[in-house]
């Protein structure tokens, strides 16, 4: 991609992995929760104390995260030297994850299946509102476009000779964000067939994390670009 004016792209995103990092915060805040065992999503439940605090970090990051690529994606109309295969397939990835990132906080959980019997139960039975639906909905599209944005950005990186530290250190993080996946849903369908969480939160925030720490990367790779 051009150097030029990708400023407002690197701190965008830089704010975006910052906000998208906030579940962290659940080491300092009595939240009640298992953090090996439960959803992230669960800190944002409807019946959370906290709830409120975290689904306005996740609003504040998905809508970051999309104005970051959205604005690369219009920024790739202007300079066509910047417009290639893997960079606009990774930009989709990117404002598709903010988009889906953002809509998450609007349909939270309304109670934590992995720590309520009684919620995992209506959950079951269907009987549970509709956001639960809607929630897995929009958390699957915001990591499908977290996952594609960090194959595709990557490989562009790497292919076209952009970015150095992505370039260099995109692909560890690819590897680690692809088997925390794996980790995730394993551990996600055998607590859906009644076997058991099997770290399911620890699995899951790894995969967080890592998506954060790439969009971190990606935009000191972007600022750092800026300026050579």
């Amino acid at each position: 991609m051009s150097s030029k004016g990708t400023r407002p792209i690197a701190g965008l995103l830089a704010l975006g992995a910052f906000a998208y990092a906030a579940w962290v915060l659940e080491v300092v805040l009595s939240t009640g929760l298992n953090p090996i065992e439960t959803y992230v999503s669960e800190l944002a439940a409807q019946d959370q104390p906290l709830g409120g605090l975290f689904r306005a970090t996740d609003f504040t990051a998905g809508l970051l995260a999309f104005a970051g690529g959205l604005l690369a994606l219009v920024r790739l109309t202007t300079y066509p030297e910047a417009r290639r295969p893997w960079a606009t397939v990774g930009w989709a990835g990117v404002t598709l994850f903010g988009a889906a990132t953002a809509a998450d906080a609007w349909l939270p959980l309304s109670c934590k299946p992995t720590v309520d019997p009684v919620c995992a139960a209506r959950e079951t039975a269907g009987l549970v509102p509709a956001t639960h639906q809607a929630h897995a909905v929009s958390s699957t599209l915001a990591m499908c476009g977290a996952l594609v944005a960090v194959v595709a950005l990557t490989v562009a990186a790497r292919r076209y000779g952009w970015w150095a530290p992505l370039a260099r250190t995109g692909p560890l993080l690819l590897a680690a964000e692809l088997a925390a996946t794996v980790w995730t849903l394993g551990a996600i369908a055998l607590f859906t067939a009644g076997r058991g969480t099997w770290a399911l939160g620890a699995g899951q925030r790894l995969q967080v994390l890592l998506v954060a720490l790439w969009l971190g990367l990606l935009a000191y790779s972007v600022h750092r670009e800026r300026r050579t």
